[in-house]
Formats: C-alpha cells, sequence, structure tokens
C-alpha cells in the first residue's frame, strides 16, 4: 500500500485528510542473544518492514471534542475509540499498545491531545521482528513530531518499553524500541545495554543477502526456562564478584574469572556463563569485521552463536538446528537462531550466488522432515521512524 492509498482508507473512516504519514520499522539482530539482561551488547538494525500510520491532530478543535482517539487497525478492520481520561485500557489488543503510549507520554507532559488515525503493518507476525516494538515507536514518533513534546528518541524508545512493561505485561527489554527509532540505513547499532551508549557499525554486503528462514513452530514453555537461565547468570556473577567484586553483570567477566569459580556454581550455571561470555566476546568481534567488510568472519561468529545457544544455553530445538544444518549444507556464510529460543526464525547471511539453491533446498528439506513448509523473509537493513507523507 502507497501513501495515497492509506490517505484514501483515512478520509473513507474521517471524512478528511490526515495531517501527516509516519511510519517506523520492525527490527533484526545480527548477533548478540541472551547478553542484554547480562549488561553486555546487542547488534540490532531496522529493516524494511515495519507499521505506517496517517494522523490528525483533533486537540486544536473546539467543535469535535478534543479528548477522543478515534484508531482504525486495517490489519483487524477494528475501530477503536478512546477517551483519554478513561481508565481501563481498550479491549482490542492492539489498541492497548496505543493507549499504554498516550499514558506514559502523559507522564511526561502535561497533556495529550486527540487525534485520529489509521494504521497498518507490513511486519510478518510471530516471526520475532517486533512488530509490537514498531507500533509503538510509530506512535510516540507520531505524537512527539506533530505536537512538538520534544522528547528525545531515547526516551521515546522508554516510553514503548514502558508500555510493554505496564499496559501489555510483557517485561521486555529496550533493543526493540531503540532499533525501531535510532535504525540507520546501511547500519546496525552496538547498543550497551547497560549504559544504552550505542555506536552505528556499517553493514554494507555487497554480495551477500539477509534472509529469514521461519520455522513456523513455537514450542511450549514449563517451568519458566527464561527466568532460570537469568537465575544461573546472576548466580555465576555472584560467585566471580566474591574475588572481582568490579563485576556487576557476566558482561564484566572473563573465562578466567568463570574458571575460578567453577567449584562453587552449578555445573548449569557454569555453561550458561560460558556461553554469555562468548557472547559478549563474539559480538565485539563480529563488529570489527564488519569494519573490514569481513563478512565470513561475520558469518563464523553466527555459527559459533548457534551453536552456543544449542549446547551450552539449551534454548534451540530440532527444527532450529535442523534449519542451522541445512545452512551449513547449502554453503550460507552465517547462520544462527534469532531471538529467545525454542522455536521462531533462523537468520542467514548468504552469498546472492548461493541464494536461490539454499532457499529451494532449505525448505523442501524442511518440509519434507517435519510437515511443515517454512516460511522465508528477506530483510534489508533500513532507516528507523520517520515522518514520509
Amino acid at each position: 500500500m502507497d501513501i495515497e492509498q492509506l490517505k484514501i482508507v483515512f478520509k473513507e473512516h474521517f471524512a478528511e485528510l490526515p495531517d501527516a504519514i509516519y511510519t517506523a520499522p520492525g527490527r533484526i539482530n545480527l548477533i548478540g542473544e541472551h547478553t542484554d539482561y547480562n549488561g553486555g551488547f546487542v547488534l540490532p538494525g531496522a529493516i524494511d518492514k515495519g507499521i505506517t500510520l496517517a494522523i490528525k491532530a483533533t486537540g486544536y478543535d473546539r467543535i469535535r471534542v478534543a479528548d477522543i482517539i478515534r484508531a482504525f487497525s486495517m490489519d483487524y478492520i477494528e475501530l477503536s475509540d478512546m477517551r483519554l481520561a478513561q481508565v481501563e485500557a481498550p479491549a482490542q489488543p492492539w489498541a492497548k499498545y496505543i493507549y499504554g503510549v498516550v499514558r506514559e507520554f502523559e507522564k511526561r507532559i502535561e497533556r495529550v491531545r486527540g487525534f485520529d488515525v489509521v494504521f497498518y503493518g507490513d511486519v510478518p507476525l510471530g516471526a520475532g521482528l517486533s512488530s509490537s516494538a514498531a507500533l509503538e515507536s510509530a506512535f510516540a514518533f507520531a505524537l512527539n513530531d506533530m505536537y512538538g513534546y520534544g522528547l528525545s528518541k531515547s526516551e521515546l524508545a522508554k516510553i514503548g518499553q514502558a508500555t510493554e512493561h505496564n499496559y501489555v505485561g510483557v517485561k521486555c527489554g529496550i533493543m526493540d524500541q531503540f532499533a525501531s527509532l535510532f535504525g540507520k540505513q546501511g547500519n546496525l547499532i552496538r547498543l550497551d545495554c547497560r549504559s544504552l551508549e550505542h555506536q552505528y557499525v556499517p553493514f554494507n554486503p555487497v554480495g551477500y543477502k539477509l534472509v529469514l528462514i521461519d520455522s513456523r513452530v513455537k514450542h511450549e514453555l514449563v517451568n519458566n526456562p527464561y527466568n532460570r537461565r537469568r537465575e544461573s547468570c546472576e548466580a555465576a556473577a555472584a560467585a566471580i564478584r566474591k574475588r572481582h567484586p568490579e563485576v556487576e553483570f557476566l558482561r564484566d567477566a572473563n573465562f578466567a574469572m568463570l574458571e575460578e569459580a567453577k567449584a562453587e556454581i552449578s555445573a548449569e550455571d557454569y555453561i550458561r556463563a560460558e556461553f554469555v561470555i562468548g557472547e559478549v566476546q563474539r559480538l565485539l568481534d563480529a563488529c570489527d569485521a564488519l569494519v573490514k567488510d569481513d563478512y565470513e568472519t561475520v558469518g563464523q561468529k553466527m555459527y559459533e552463536t548457534h551453536a552456543g545457544l544449542s549446547k551450552l544455553y539449551e534454548v534451540s530445538c530440532k527444527e532450529l538446528d535442523f534449519l542451522n544444518d541445512s545452512a551449513k549444507k547449502y554453503g550460507v556464510t552465517g547462520s544462527r537462531i534469532m531471538g529467545g529460543g525454542f522455536g521462531g526464525c533462523t537468520i542467514n547471511l548468504v552469498k546472492e550466488s548461493k541464494y536461490d539453491a539454499f532457499i529451494a533446498g532449505a525448505v523442501a528439506d524442511y518440509k519434507a522432515k517435519f510437515s511443515i513448509e517454512p516460511k522465508v523473509y528477506d530483510v534489508v537493513i533500513s532507516d528507523g521512524a520517520r515522518k514520509i507523507g
């Protein structure tokens, strides 16, 4: 859908044309998994798929009621009317994100004004590309720009994160919103999850493509495996801290420190920490390689990450391991699980000359093995939230 079509849909619902068009993207994370809650680094990038909205300010109109938000989702074909003063969140799950963003703005500024909005998305749902962060970032950026609230992008990212925490019930980190807002074409973002300092790392893979293979499975998780892994990391860091008080997170430790504490922690805690310490260094090595346009080394680090996530952190599954093995079989430069694990996608760095054979072979092999046809998503690193019309 182009901007003109979006304007037509807006006028059909609200009998006027919108004031402006905004968009915010989903994201990938090239490397750096389960490092965020260990104070480490991540390496996300905004992609060419996101949420686009047409919006009109109504807060200045004295004829109409100015404290109403009227939002139409083209994806769900639903309209939600929200009063700014209402206490309870709206019933529609998608509308809770808009409600949460508005509420978080009101904690930071005097008053949010009403608006009409129509929006749609082309971020594949369930693929781990953060469609929810794209939605939060699109609305936060649009309100901030349209009404001139003057909040920084960092504050807008925190608004998106707080929306997840307080109105959706997901205790996420800030990487997804940060990438959606700070994305820059041709660059990934090395984000320090402890300080929120960031720097752009060039990503210009001439002769390569970045593609996700969606396993289309998500295994049921019992007994909070993510919490258990976090507890393992905290236990290992605490044991190391006894000898090295400067170690706040595992991000601050090295393998020698971990070895010193080996007798004081469980075998499970040890291998979890072994993965995290290795992953922090792999990310830094990948950043160095990207600066040199050394994508073969980047690919090697991706494979090492998958092996660690599978064998040490134990968050893979047979489907994801099969896709990773397929990538090796078809000569893919780099491949790994993207996201928390137990299902979802692999992210693959593929030479263009091997792309067609890889996609055809991997899809056919996977379907033959699991009787499910995986989905394929090509992604291009793009700009973050912005006004486009």
